[in-house]
């Protein structure tokens, strides 16, 4: 079965499509990677989505609801042509959308009782209305209905992908937030651990923002990074921070470490009087110590990395990933055969084809549901169910 995957992360940078032939039944997958696009959101419209992350009103996010699912038609619809296949040979598509609130914290609601809640935006009936293909969406909710966190949900394909039989591995997403999937050897479903870290590239290029004004998104191979020296005072007080020693199961966003956590973590450099590049240098250090110190939720030393998302490309957080972990080996997902910048569309792909396959794809141990559910909601395309 071909289907596209498709995946905005909590960076916002844009879409990523992931085209992928699937096979098989169960737990035992082939996933194969056709061709992979990244289509960047424009300027404007990106900062609207971070804006409507925060402060966005019911109008705000019913409108940009409507217009990335326009966006994220017309990407699957690149990927696809690009791919040099017909659409009418692809029988699924698998969109994550763009989280713009995610609440895994649960809140009582008098006279109902503890709710946890999500919401991403990218309206699946104009997915499928434009594309004429099924679409599956709205991945979170279904766990996060059985008391789970709604993520992170990709361990379940790292799993499948990068297991071995005799090597426990952790899987590491450099993403707006960082995130760790343990991998014991064997590839046992049920002894995967997993859970989000804390702030990434969703720190990095916010301080990269700020100290622009907006003129540049990151900071490019971690060029500025690699000049600055680290500030133990200022890696102490971001340590300090109540998340980075919350028991998991633990998942998290821009709601945590959003525009709010930037500007304190810029105030703190500016009390410290540190040089602009000392202050990335230090939150690469920050959040390489931190995916480092998740072993001691996992127990168990993981005997090679394996690395995605967008912060591969920052030379700086890779020199820091790497030196805290040594001897462990640190290898990118490309010496894997999978795809560091395609990963995360792909794994919604797989993660489609297992909805409508009947199959349950949480990780109850990892988000902390209390049992196994199938994810996502079904848009039938023009064709009807694959």
């Amino acid at each position: 079965m071909i289907v596209v995957g498709m995946m905005s992360g909590t960076s916002a940078d844009g879409v990523d499509a992931a085209v992928v032939n699937i096979r098989g039944t169960g737990h035992r997958l082939k996933s194969v990677l056709l061709n992979h696009v990244g289509r960047p959101y424009a300027p404007r419209l990106r900062q609207r989505i971070l804006q409507i992350c925060e402060q966005g009103t019911v109008g705000e996010i019913c409108h940009l609801n409507v217009v990335l699912g326009e966006l994220f038609a017309k990407t699957a619809l690149l990927a696809i042509k690009h791919s040099g296949i017909s659409p009418k040979r692809v029988a699924l598509i698998g969109s994550h959308g763009q989280t713009i609130h995610h609440l895994p914290a649960a809140i009582y609601e008098p006279g109902i009782g503890q709710i946890r809640s999500t919401l991403q935006i990218g309206d699946p009936q104009v997915i499928a209305a434009r594309t004429g293909i099924t679409t599956v969406s709205d991945f979170r909710a279904g766990d996060l209905a059985v008391g789970g966190e709604g993520a992170p949900l990709t361990p379940y394909v790292h799993a499948l992908l990068f297991a071995q039989k005799h090597t426990t591995r952790m899987v590491v997403n450099l993403g707006g937030i960082a995130n760790v999937t343990l991998l014991p050897g064997g590839g046992n479903l049920e002894a995967v651990r997993a859970f989000d870290t804390g702030p990434c590239n969703m720190l990095l290029d916010g301080l990269m923002g700020r100290e622009t004004k907006g003129i540049a998104r990151f900071d490019r191979g971690g060029r500025l990074a690699m000049k600055g020296r680290m500030d133990e005072g200022l890696l102490r007080w971001l340590l300090a921070h109540p998340y980075v020693s919350r028991r998991p199961p633990k998942s998290t966003g821009r709601e945590m470490f959003g525009e709010d956590y930037v500007q304190r973590v810029w105030a703190q450099a500016k009390r410290r009087h540190l040089a602009f590049s000392d202050l990335l240098a230090t939150s690469c250090r920050f959040i390489a110590q931190v995916i480092y110190h998740a072993q001691k939720w996992t127990k168990e030393v993981p005997g090679e990395l394996v690395v995605g998302g967008g912060g591969v490309r920052n030379a700086r957080l890779w020199s820091e990933l790497s030196g805290v972990f040594d001897p462990i080996p640190v290898m990118r997902m490309e010496e894997c055969g999978a795809s560091s910048q395609a990963f995360e569309a792909q794994a919604f792909a797989v993660l489609a084809y297992q909805t409508v396959r009947g199959v349950c794809a949480n990780l109850p141990q990892v988000t902390g549901a209390r049992h196994s559910v199938m994810l996502g909601t079904v848009t039938p395309g023009i064709h009807g169910l694959p």
